[in-house]
């Protein structure tokens, strides 16, 4: 007994005086990219991997975003006037309170994004994917008279994305 307990004492003893070194993190994960109230007016994003970046409260009027990687980004309280987000891949984020009048949102994909209170005048939606995206009741009706296409991407048609009748 009395070995049992000074062996235990011991180990107590070295992994409290000594302990074992830190381990290096096995990957590198950088912090999202941050254009939080930023002036991006007529920037150009095409193309770029921009996932998990957050674009809220910033003005993106005139803005490229032609076949980016925005899944998971913010962009909540934007205004998006006039911006061409052809081919982009908005899933998983949130678009809420977003400004999209006179957008080009053909054959966007906008899986699961929550979209609540964003205006879409004059947008065009051909060929975009809203499946299980968070949309008002009075958004959808609206979007469902001009809803015309099939995404290139997902396959599915705007209309059948929207839930139209």
């Amino acid at each position: 007994m009395f070995f049992r307990l000074l062996a235990a004492f011991l180990l107590a003893f070295i992994f409290w005086y000594c302990p074992l070194p830190a381990q290096a993190q096995t990957g590198y994960y950088p912090p999202p990219l941050s254009y939080a109230n930023a002036e991006l007016k007529g920037k150009d994003f095409s193309g770029q991997n921009l996932q998990a970046a957050e674009f809220a409260n910033a003005n993106l009027e005139l803005t490229d975003f032609t076949d980016a990687d925005l899944r998971g980004a913010v962009f909540s309280g934007s205004v998006m006037t006039q911006a061409n987000v052809h081919g982009a891949d908005f899933s998983y984020g949130m678009t809420d309170q977003v400004n999209f009048t006179g957008a080009d949102l053909t054959d966007a994909v906008f899986v699961e994004v929550i979209m609540l209170g964003s205006i879409f005048n004059d947008a065009d939606i051909s060929g975009a994917d809203f499946s299980y995206a968070f949309l008002d009741g009075a958004q959808v009706k609206k979007l469902c008279v001009t809803a015309t296409g099939v995404n290139p991407k997902t396959g599915v048609a705007t209309r059948d994305s929207l839930g139209c009748r």
